[in-house]
């Protein structure tokens, strides 16, 4: 089995991989004061017995990288390759400096690009909304961040004396009538607005026609308020294309 550990600022989500086949994932909190010792409690509640032949961390996490590398290396007894924009990949990134792309960016930029072989933008709904985008010569040329969904509604909750703390639901009509309807509808339906103009600004700017993939946790939420439509959607983009560059590198 191979572990492929992808640590973002809210959750730690890993995946197991036998083969291409993704036969087990599960999160863990992304805690920046978590210890060793208790990744490994965590990591060993989920996997138990299950034998571990190699390992990749995709990290935007960095005070907690040590630790998490360490609790593999202590429970699997296996180096993880541990991804930055120098590990070996199938695309080449061709931005301003390297170092700044997120792990989980250019893990979903590599799978992308291995899947379609052709120019992609891959959304990725997370703590932030993120676009990844390759060109038709397999660069990774860059791409957009803006706050998440969740970040967007905390965001208001705290900033505010009077907006309620809210969860997402089926949202009826843009113009709400309700305090509630109005922060989702500004929210959900304005993200989704934001995605369908930046897809055509960034089709625009290629002066090509991509693959536009979705990813992420409330993908699914925001893709049915677009006008546009995902050419097709991915719950584990992230994880598959760290096992993807895990192999480019054995």
């Amino acid at each position: 089995m191979i572990l492929t550990i992808d640590v973002g600022n809210t959750s730690i989500t890993c995946g197991l991989f036998e083969n291409d086949n993704l036969v087990k994932s599960f999160r863990i909190p992304s805690d920046r004061d978590i210890t060793t010792s208790k990744c490994m409690e965590l990591l060993q509640f989920n996997i138990s017995t299950i034998h571990i032949d190699g390992a990749i961390i995709g990290s935007v996490v960095e005070e907690v990288n040590d630790r998490v590398f360490g609790a593999v290396f202590e429970l699997y007894k296996v180096k993880p390759i541990l991804l930055n924009s120098k590990t070996n990949l199938s695309i080449t990134l061709n931005v301003k400096n390297n170092a700044e792309v997120g792990a989980d960016r250019i893990a979903n930029a590599v799978k992308a690009w291995e899947i379609y072989k052709k120019s992609v933008i891959v959304v990725d709904f997370g703590t932030a909304t993120t676009f990844d985008i390759v060109n038709s010569k397999g660069e990774f040329i860059g791409g957009i961040i803006a706050p998440g969904i969740i970040t967007q509604l905390n965001s208001l909750f705290q900033a505010t004396s009077k907006l309620p703390k809210i969860e997402i639901k089926p949202i009826e009509k843009t113009i709400a009538n309700d305090t509630e309807s109005s922060i989702l509808s500004g929210v959900v339906i304005g993200s989704a607005s934001m995605v369908d103009g930046m897809i055509e600004r960034c089709e625009k700017e290629l002066n090509e026609k991509p693959i536009i993939i979705g990813t992420g946790g409330l993908c699914e939420v925001v893709a049915q308020y677009m006008t546009k439509k995902f050419d097709n959607i991915y719950n584990n983009l992230t994880l598959a294309g760290l096992l993807s560059i895990y192999k480019n590198n054995q």
